[in-house]
């Protein structure tokens, strides 16, 4: 009956596999912890190639061309959010452990993605020295990624809520998550969301990417550079082309490209805390 249904999806080739009950339940757990260490493996690699002065980039090109990586899931960023990834891979440690099995490679998975939640922050607060109190940052992408509206454990958060802590204002956009960041966050008086992207820029000292949305990638670079205070910006989604925007006198912090592991750290640097629910 199962294969009689879905017979019209199934022309080019069978997609449905039978199975017991454990394998499918391990597969769908497998199948997302999969593509989550696929993430976190590609943001330590650009971590790397800051401190040795390659480009992601170029790299990311290169082994994607090899057809056993491919290009999927490998796009260095300010780590993976949403529903599924977080929860499913916490979900097979948890197992794991249950059986008494190792996790090592899940937990280093866990651990490097929460570690890349911070980036941003920690980039920030260096480039300011430490001093953001009073300082106003632009926030361009609220979801964890694009077409959604979805903010579970999404990078937005872990740096928002670290730039409150640190005393800063956010002045946020998302074209469909601004709803759920008024509920989530509906007491707090440093978050101020604003009708387009262009007006979150107004007296901004800086401008922070955190969600590849496709109105983001091509925005106008002169008014940008006229709204901010300064022409800065902290781009966790790698969406822009660094040598065009030093031609246009903006410093410019991707991810894994460029200067940005070489900003001074300050001696007293705020780092948030996992807490476990």
């Amino acid at each position: 009956m199962m294969r009689e249904l879905y017979a019209p999806f199934n022309r080019n080739h069978d997609r449905i596999i039978f199975m017991d009950l454990r394998s499918a339940e391990l597969t769908k757990y497998a199948a997302n912890c999969m593509l989550a260490t696929k993430i976190s493996f590609i943001n330590q690699i650009a971590e790397l190639a800051e401190h040795l002065g390659a480009d992601i980039e170029a790299v990311r090109l290169g082994i994607g061309a090899d057809s056993r990586i491919g290009y999927h899931f490998i796009y260095p960023g300010c780590g993976y959010g949403g529903s599924c990834f977080p929860k499913d891979m916490r979900a097979l440690i948890h197992s794991a452990k249950q059986a008494n099995c190792s996790s090592d490679l899940l937990e280093a998975v866990e651990a490097i993605n929460q570690r890349q939640k911070s980036k941003l922050f920690e980039r920030i607060n260096a480039f300011f020295q430490g001093n953001l109190r009073g300082k106003t940052f632009a926030l361009w992408g609220l979801a964890f990624k694009p077409n959604t509206d979805d903010m579970r454990d999404a990078p937005s958060r872990v740096l928002m809520e670290a730039l409150w802590a640190a005393g800063a204002n956010v002045r946020a956009f998302d074209p469909e998550a601004m709803q759920e960041t008024q509920r989530l966050y509906a007491d707090e008086t440093r978050l101020m969301l604003m009708g387009t992207p262009e007006s979150t820029l107004v007296g901004a000292d800086a401008l922070i990417v955190c969600t590849e949305w496709q109105q983001f990638k091509a925005p106008d670079f002169d008014l940008i550079h006229q709204r901010l205070k300064t022409p800065v910006i902290f781009d966790g989604r790698n969406l822009y082309d660094g040598e065009r925007l030093a031609r246009k006198g903006f410093q410019y912090y991707p991810i894994g490209r460029g200067d940005s592991c070489q900003l001074p750290i300050p001696q007293q640097q705020w780092l948030p805390q996992v807490v476990e629910a």
